[in-house]
């Protein structure tokens, strides 16, 4: 009987970063992803903000919805803690293993991104730590800005080849 062995492979594993004069491209590590519900009410930021230690990033997804993401997998049991903290003010789905992050950053990157989404992401309307839903051509992504000229894109696991190619597109007139 021959023995068969599991092999993860990351969804972006063949993609190499891309650096050009005016974007960066990189895969973001697939650590942990949780897709928080909960009943809208004034202390859930607080909630969440406590149940994200210094391992955890919370994003805004829409009203009584957020994303905790963080570079490292979680463990069933720390899982489990998170999960517990959040109860009984809302409920998690670890959602690790269906979405991808990229992390786009560079002088040009709303430029780039402004190509393929419909969303004003100024820095004047789209602050640090502002999240929104939008779609980049016709794949759906959820984007964070996490520094002034940086940009987290999470997208569904089966789309991020895509994505990623579609941004090299994008991005190709800024390259050196």
């Amino acid at each position: 009987m021959s023995e068969y062995r599991l092999i993860h492979r990351t969804a972006l594993s063949d993609k190499q970063p891309v650096d050009a004069a005016g974007i960066s491209l990189t895969a973001l590590p697939e650590g942990h992803v949780i897709h928080v519900l909960a009943e809208q009410s004034a202390d859930m930021s607080a909630t969440l903000e406590g149940a994200a230690a210094q391992t955890h990033s919370v994003r805004y997804v829409a009203p009584g919805q957020w994303f905790i993401v963080g570079d490292e997998p979680l463990a069933d049991d720390a899982m489990a803690a998170l999960l517990t903290r959040l109860t009984p003010h809302a409920a998690g789905v670890d959602q690790s293993h269906g979405r991808v992050r990229i992390l786009a950053r560079g002088p040009m990157v709303e430029c780039v991104l402004a190509k393929g989404s419909g969303a004003d992401l100024a820095l004047s309307a789209f602050a640090v730590g502002r999240s929104t839903t939008t779609l980049i051509g016709h794949i759906a992504a959820h984007l964070t800005r996490v520094e002034d000229n940086a940009f987290e894109i999470m997208v569904l696991r089966g789309f991020a080849e895509s994505l990623w190619d579609d941004l090299m597109r994008m991005s190709a007139e800024f390259a050196e």
